[in-house]
């Protein structure tokens, strides 16, 4: 994204201007449309993580306050295994007419999908959960990229999860797929880990994101290295595995655990104290933003969105108090709504 924003200067104060607009009260769209426009959703929202239902969630909200027309098809799958069923529903939402689909990719079979809509510009494609634009598509680029960064995220903890080490040990890679989300994910912190040469990967799987995948693979690692003092999570639920098979060898020394997004299952288990630290999303940003890149949209103003949108993360950890954790809540959550 950096290297994007060098390139396209231009693209800084329209960023800036965008994000404003995300953090203020919403202004009803100028011209408000009598047909309603069409929304499809897809998104690999059965899961754990509760990104993609928040993201749904805060989506709408902001979509009524800016009292924008609308009607919305959702189309959830499982984030791994359902290609088939996600095939479908592509299929199914750009058939419905959609003036506006919001998709996310992972796998190198959603490139091919993906690059079909690009060319044929209808339906407008606003690609969620990306932050890093893909250069193969700057002639055919989609409407927006919006999300948290990968890079970024993992970058904090990489710093973080250093220190606590001490700069040495052994610790285990636990990727998703085999795809965008590992690479942004767990490679950006494998390799700014690997700065410190004591610190070393002695192990690493693809875990589908699957929590029941996460728990063998860390149970196999740990025969054959008990003394590994991290694991390295890629997502909420293979973070949640890593801690299931933590549970079950009931270990005498502690092993560091990360979560990834900070969503009300990894800070339930901060505050139990079984995850080690995560970094958190500002959740609802992100639906905030596609809403006002639509309304933007109706409004015939589209070089005021930004090519991409970008939320803020934040690092935290068990010692974090009850009290400082609702004020993140109450931020992240601030359209999905605040579970206790």
């Amino acid at each position: 994204m950096d290297q994007y924003m060098e390139i396209h200067p231009g693209q800084k104060p329209i960023s800036a201007a965008f994000n404003r607009q995300v953090q203020d009260k919403s202004v009803p769209v100028s011209n408000q449309n009598h047909t309603p426009v069409k929304i499809a959703v897809v998104y690999p929202a059965l899961q754990a993580s509760d990104y993609w239902r928040r993201s749904v969630s805060s989506f709408e909200a902001r979509l009524k306050e800016l009292k924008v027309n609308y009607q919305m098809d959702t189309y959830f799958s499982r984030p791994s295994g359902d290609i088939q069923l996600q095939n479908q529903q592509l299929l199914k939402a750009v058939q419905s007419g959609a003036d506006y689909l919001i998709f996310t990719f992972n796998q190198k079979h959603h490139q091919r999908l993906i690059e079909k809509l690009l060319v044929r510009g209808k339906p407008k494609l606003i690609l969620q959960n990306i932050t890093t634009p893909v250069s193969r598509w700057l002639r055919h680029r989609p409407m927006m990229y919006v999300g948290f960064d990968h890079a970024t995220g993992s970058q904090k903890m990489a710093r973080e999860l250093a220190t606590r080490l001490n700069h040495q040990g052994k610790y285990l890679m636990l990727y998703f797929s085999d795809g965008y989300i590992s690479e942004m994910r767990g490679d950006t912190f494998a390799k700014a880990i690997s700065k410190h040469k004591s610190i070393t990967q002695v192990g690493s799987f693809y875990t589908d994101g699957n929590r029941s995948k996460a728990t063998n693979a860390t149970l196999d690692t740990l025969r054959q290295h008990p003394d590994i003092e991290l694991i390295f999570a890629n997502s909420t639920d293979i973070a949640l595995g890593a801690i299931d098979a933590l549970e079950k060898l009931k270990l005498k020394q502690p092993i560091l655990v990360n979560g990834w997004g900070g969503g009300d299952a990894e800070l339930n288990a901060l505050l139990d104290k079984k995850l080690s630290l995560t970094v958190m999303r500002m959740n609802d940003d992100n639906g905030v933003a596609m809403a006002e890149a639509i309304k933007l949209d109706i409004e015939n103003k589209p070089e005021q969105v930004p090519h991409v949108y970008s939320g803020e993360l934040t690092l935290v950890d068990q010692n974090i108090s009850p009290a400082e954790l609702d004020q993140l809540k109450k931020r992240a959550f601030r359209y999905s709504g605040v579970t206790q």
